[in-house]
C-alpha cells in the first residue's frame, strides 16, 4: 500500500472518529456513533497492518494481541454492570497510559523500526515528542489506577491531604522537564526511565488528594490526558491516525472537563490542586430544625398518582440499585393515571458525564422525557411531586443558600421549589461530597429509606 493512499485512508478513519464523537453527543444518535467510532478504528487498524512489513512470527504476534486484546474487550463489554462503568473507563485510561509508555520505550531501543533514526542518534524532536508522550502516558497509567480504587470502593474516596505535597509535585514536575531536555542531548536509557518513574508517582501524587466529589472531573480529565499521550507517541511514530484520534480525544477530554467544572462551579486548577470531597460538616444552618419526615412507599403512590407533574431525578442511588427498569415501570403507570412526567438530569450526577443517561437509556426511557438542568430547573415550581432517587449532592439546597458550605455556588437541581420533594435514600448519611444535605430537613420534604428499587417497585404496587 502506497503511503499517499494510507494517508487517505488515515484521514477517513479521522473523519469517522469525529462524526463518532458528534454521534454520542446526544442519545438518539449513540448507536451511530458508535458504529462510526467502530468502523473508524477498523480502518486505521488494517491500514497501519498494510503499511507494515513484518516476519512470519512478527505477524503471528500481532494477531495474538489484536486477538486477546478484542477478546478482553468483548468479555468485558458483555459482563460489565452499568454501576461499574466509571471504574471500567478509568481502568481503560490507564491501559492507554501505558501503551504509550511501552511504545516510546521501543521507539527509543529500536528507532530505525520507526524511521526516526539510529541507537545513539535518534532525532532531536523525536527525543521531545517521545518524553512527552511518555510523561503523560505515566501520569496517566497511575492516575488512571488510582481513580479506578476510589471509583471501586477499594481506596476511599476522600482525599488523601499529604505535607507540602503542592511542592513536591511542583519539584517532580520541574524535574521530569530538567530529564527531557538532559535525555534530548544525551539519549540516555537510565534518563528515560527516570523520566517513566516520576511520572509514574506525580500521577499517583495528583490523584490521591482530589476527593470523591471531583471523581467526574478526574474521569474526564484522565479521557483528555490519554488522548495527548497518543497524540505524542503518534508524533514520534509518524502515525497519523494516532495523531487525529489523540487530538481529538485529548480536546474533546479537556472540553468535558471544563464543562464538569462549571457544572460544579469549580475551575479546573481547583481541582487538581484536590482537597474536596473529605468534609464532615453539616451544610447549613446548624440552628435549623434537624427533624425529617419520614413516608411509606404507600404515602409515596398517594401522593404520585393525584400530582399532575412528577419530575424524576435520577442520581447514583438509582445506579447501585439498577433501580431503572422499576423507575420507568412507575413512570408508564403514572403516565396511564394521566400525570406528566419528565426527568431531570444534572450534568455531574453520577459518577461520570453521561452515566444517568446511559442507565435510561437502557431501561427504554424516551429520550423527549430526559432534560438537562438548564432546560428542566424552572419546572420544579410547577411540579407537584420531586422523585429524588439517590441524587444527593446535585440536589442540596446549601450550594445555592448557604455561603459557608464548601458547596456553595454548585449549580444544583431545584427540587426543593417542588410542592412536595420525595427523597429515597438509604439513610442519611452524606452524599459522595462528604456533605449533609440540608433538603433532608425542609418540610416539603418526605425521605423514603431504603433500597431505591425495591421503594420504587413498592410504589408501583401501591398505585391503584
Amino acid at each position: 500500500m502506497s503511503e499517499s493512499f494510507a494517508a487517505f485512508l488515515y484521514l477517513v478513519s479521522g473523519v469517522l472518529f469525529i462524526l463518532a464523537l458528534r454521534g454520542l453527543s446526544h442519545p438518539t444518535t449513540s448507536r451511530r456513533g458508535n458504529v462510526y467510532g467502530m468502523v473508524g478504528m477498523g480502518i486505521a487498524i488494517l491500514t497501519t497492518l498494510a503499511l507494515t512489513t513484518p516476519s512470519a512470527g512478527g505477524i503471528g504476534l500481532i494477531i495474538i494481541g489484536i486477538a486477546a486484546g478484542g477478546g478482553v474487550g468483548a468479555y468485558v463489554a458483555r459482563r460489565i454492570p452499568m454501576t461499574a462503568m466509571p471504574q471500567l473507563v478509568a481502568a481503560f485510561h490507564s491501559l492507554v497510559g501505558l501503551a504509550a509508555v511501552l511504545v516510546a520505550a521501543a521507539a527509543l531501543y529500536a528507532p530505525t523500526s520507526f524511521g526516526i533514526g539510529e541507537i545513539g542518534d535518534i532525532h532531536a524532536q523525536a527525543l521531545i515528542e517521545m518524553s512527552i508522550g511518555v510523561a503523560i502516558g505515566a501520569i496517566t497509567f497511575t492516575g488512571s489506577i488510582i481513580a479506578f480504587l476510589k471509583l471501586d470502593g477499594r481506596m476511599s474516596g476522600k482525599p488523601i491531604l499529604l505535607p507540602m505535597r503542592h511542592a513536591v509535585n511542583a519539584g517532580i514536575g520541574i524535574a521530569i522537564v530538567v530529564l527531557v531536555a538532559v535525555l534530548v542531548v544525551s539519549e540516555s536509557t537510565f534518563v528515560f526511565w527516570l523520566i517513566v518513574i516520576l511520572s509514574l508517582l506525580l500521577g499517583v501524587l495528583i490523584i490521591i488528594p482530589i476527593g470523591g466529589a471531583d471523581m467526574p472531573v478526574v474521569v474526564s480529565m484522565l479521557n483528555s490526558y490519554s488522548g495527548w499521550a497518543a497524540a505524542g507517541i503518534g508524533f514520534t511514530v509518524g502515525n497519523l491516525a494516532l495523531i487525529i484520534t489523540g487530538a481529538l480525544v485529548g480536546s474533546s477530554g479537556a472540553i468535558l472537563s471544563y464543562i464538569m467544572c462549571k457544572g460544579m462551579n469549580r475551575s479546573f486548577i481547583s481541582v487538581i490542586l484536590g482537597g474536596f470531597g473529605g468534609e464532615t460538616a453539616a451544610a447549613g444552618d446548624d440552628d435549623m430544625d434537624r427533624s425529617v419526615k419520614l413516608g411509606s412507599a404507600e404515602d409515596a403512590a398517594f401522593l404520585m398518582q393525584n400530582a399532575s407533574k412528577v419530575i424524576i431525578v435520577p442520581g447514583y442511588g438509582m445506579a447501585v440499585a439498577q433501580a431503572q427498569h422499576a423507575l420507568r415501570e412507575l413512570a408508564d403507570l403514572l403516565k396511564e393515571n394521566d400525570v406528566e412526567v419528565k426527568y431531570a438530569i444534572h450534568p455531574v450526577a453520577g459518577r461520570m458525564p453521561g452515566h444517568m443517561n446511559v442507565l435510561l437509556a437502557e431501561a427504554n426511557v424516551p429520550y423527549d422525557e430526559v432534560f438537562e438542568l438548564e432546560d428542566i430547573n424552572s419546572e420544579f415550581a410547577q411540579a407537584d411531586v420531586a422523585y429524588v432517587i439517590g441524587a444527593n449532592d446535585v440536589t442540596n439546597p446549601a450550594a445555592r443558600d448557604d455561603p459557608s458550605s464548601p458547596i456553595y455556588g454548585m449549580p444544583i437541581l431545584d427540587v426543593d421549589k417542588a410542592k412536595t420533594c420525595l427523597f429515597v435514600k438509604r439513610s442519611l448519611g452524606s452524599g459522595y461530597a462528604g456533605i449533609d444535605n440540608t433538603l433532608f430537613y425542609k418540610d416539603g420534604t418526605m425521605m423514603l429509606l431504603g433500597d431505591a428499587k425495591k421503594m420504587t417497585e413498592d410504589i408501583v404496587k401501591s398505585i391503584d
